[in-house]
């Protein structure tokens, strides 16, 4: 149990609220409470255990005891009641982009769907068009909804099961009998969703480590039990498969259960053009006549025996790694330690929640040199946007702590929005007080591929514009990018030279890897920026240096790379 699941309870709690027709401001409380346990600095546990909970603003005495009960027992007895007394199919409904908990509501009460497999059979035979506020265009876009959701069952976020995952091998690592822990499979391939985790373990007494392997478990269910595997099923279906091998076994185990199925195939084809067997076990001779193979210690002695460079994990994708590690051509990859600057962070000035002394006192903490403080522009009213007013006294506040501090330089920015035909909504002679201008999408979402591709390239144009952020405006498992033709963003970028954002928040994570290579070929510089709104928010970077690992990108591709200085001369250099 961590925080991040307190918090998801809480939010699920709100939407069974919602989905009863509850009273909204006992639904808001709810909200502000899931919120605020998100953005906690200090240790839940210990707010739990010392019953300081209310002091966290937000957190009344109620919902106070409903978390201890959650956090202390790991269930919540009011969650559990609310959850029965609505359809249990109204929970995978409300995961459809769009549809929210009144139409929900009204599906039910007056058409009786109460599953997503009857709402995609009642929108295929033209059924819910008939309902008041209901439509065509609203089957049509229920449909792709429900589309988003089936393509992502049964996947969760790498955010959603990695930290789970690492304190797991923590626990195996002490344990006397093990030898080596390592975490295996798409988790550590640094891939954004997952559909179940792999464990690895050098052993020579499994039958201890598993029993302690499920003795540490939360709340689980035993699927499959033997000398090499143990695997279990948590009660939110995510599957764990606990694999112990013998030490010697170890380095042919981690690479065959790291994956991927196209680069293990591509590997062990070039064990056979040797003449070798390889499997997840052993490298052998394949005949009597054939010489027989080096012995392996470790995966780079794996990738050695076969003529080939160490690949590391985050790129075993068979995207042109066998190629490169052939020829000692991969790159030397980017990697936290690489990282001086955060960029693209909010406060509490708009919709962030903790405030900028607040932000710049973590940063510090975390080891940045500068901090890019960039709040949302005045048009962005549901984010409590600045007013060219406030932006201009949150300036006044940064140079101060300019000041005075000697570590951290914070530099003045704004995250202002493209307006649907492409102007920012702060005029030039704003934007040339800042130090960086970081332009978005937050509105107008449903334009036509021409007219969203024009909007942004011409943003792009404007030379006080620094970044692009969030460019395709997607959120992983629950709502698909804005339709733009990316290549020629893409290309508007270079040529203007505007940084391209890769969003490092774990639910985000654009620019998509699988794009980030081209991209760079194109001549495109990144950022890898947090979109930090709290202190803790400053974490995520480590999903981002995942997901550019997994694009092929080095520090010299990355801006927040360079000192301040360099940093600066780079973003003025438009102007």
């Amino acid at each position: 149990m961590d925080k991040h699941q307190v918090a998801r309870t809480l939010e699920e709690i709100a939407v069974l609220l919602e989905l009863k027709g509850e009273n909204p401001f006992r639904i808001r409380a709810l909200e502000n409470a899931a919120r605020a346990v998100e953005g906690l600095t200090e240790d839940l546990g210990i707010l739990v255990s010392e019953k300081r909970l209310t002091e966290v603003p937000g957190i009344g005495e109620g919902i106070a005891g409903r978390i201890a009960e959650l956090w202390t027992t790991g269930k919540m007895q009011f969650r559990e009641d609310l959850a029965a007394s609505v359809p249990h199919g109204y929970l995978d409904m409300i995961r459809v982009p769009g549809l929210g908990a009144k139409k929900i509501r009204a599906l039910g009460d007056q058409l009786g769907i109460t599953t997503l497999a009857r709402l995609k059979e009642a929108c295929e035979a033209g059924e819910i068009r008939v309902l008041k506020g209901f439509g065509e265009q609203s089957e049509k876009k229920i449909l792709q909804g429900i589309a988003l959701v089936e393509s992502g069952a049964g996947r969760y976020l790498g955010c959603e099961v990695r930290p789970m995952a690492e304190e797991l091998i923590a626990y195996l690592r002490g344990h006397s009998a093990v030898k080596a822990a390592e975490i295996g499979g798409s988790l550590r391939r640094w891939m954004e969703t997952v559909k179940d985790v792999d464990l690895l373990v050098a052993t020579a007494k499994p039958e201890p480590v598993a029993k302690a392997f499920l003795e540490i478990l939360p709340e689980h269910s035993i699927t499959g039990s033997g000398e090499t595997k143990t695997s279990v099923r948590l009660p939110n279906g995510l599957a764990i498969d606990l694999r112990l091998v013998a030490p010697k076994e170890f380095p042919f185990a981690l690479h065959y259960f790291t994956g991927s199925v196209a680069h293990n195939i591509r590997v062990r084809g070039r064990a056979l053009d040797r003449g070798w067997s390889l499997n997840e076990y052993t490298l052998t001779a394949s005949a009597a006549k054939v010489k027989k193979a080096p012995p392996v210690a470790s995966e780079a002695d794996l990738f050695r025996a076969l003529g080939l460079a160490y690949i590391e994990p985050e790129l075993r994708e068979d995207r042109g790694e066998i190629e490169a590690a052939e020829t000692d051509a991969l790159p030397d990859l980017i990697t936290i330690g690489d990282m001086k600057g955060i960029l693209h962070c909010h406060t509490t000035a708009s919709d962030g929640k903790n405030t900028l002394e607040e932000m710049a006192q973590a940063a510090e903490a975390y080891g940045a040199s500068y901090l890019g403080i960039s709040d949302h522009s005045a048009t962005a009213r549901y984010a409590n946007g600045l007013s060219e007013e406030a932006l201009a006294h949150q300036g006044e506040a940064i140079d101060r702590w300019n000041a005075r501090s000697k570590t951290l330089r914070i530099l003045k920015g704004t995250e202002v929005d493209i307006l649907p035909d492409g102007t920012l909504d702060y005029p030039d002679h704003v934007l040339a007080q800042l130090d960086f201008v970081v332009a978005s999408i937050h509105t107008h979402f449903t334009m036509d591929e021409a007219a969203m591709t024009a909007r942004v390239v011409r943003a792009l144009q404007n030379p006080y514009v620094s970044i692009l952020a969030h460019p395709t405006g997607r959120l992983l498992l629950q709502r698909e990018g804005f339709r733009i033709r990316m290549d020629d963003v893409l290309r508007a970028a270079a040529a203007s030279g505007v940084v391209v954002e890769l969003n490092a928040h774990p639910r985000r994570l654009e620019l998509d890897w699988r794009e980030l290579r081209a991209a760079k070929e194109m001549g495109v510089k990144f950022a890898i920026n947090p979109d930090a709104h709290a202190v803790d928010g400053y974490a995520d970077i480590r999903y981002g240096i995942g997901a550019a690992r997994k694009g092929w990108l080095t520090r010299h591709d990355v801006v927040n790379t360079l000192p301040v200085p360099d940093l600066l001369a780079l973003f003025r250099s438009r102007r």
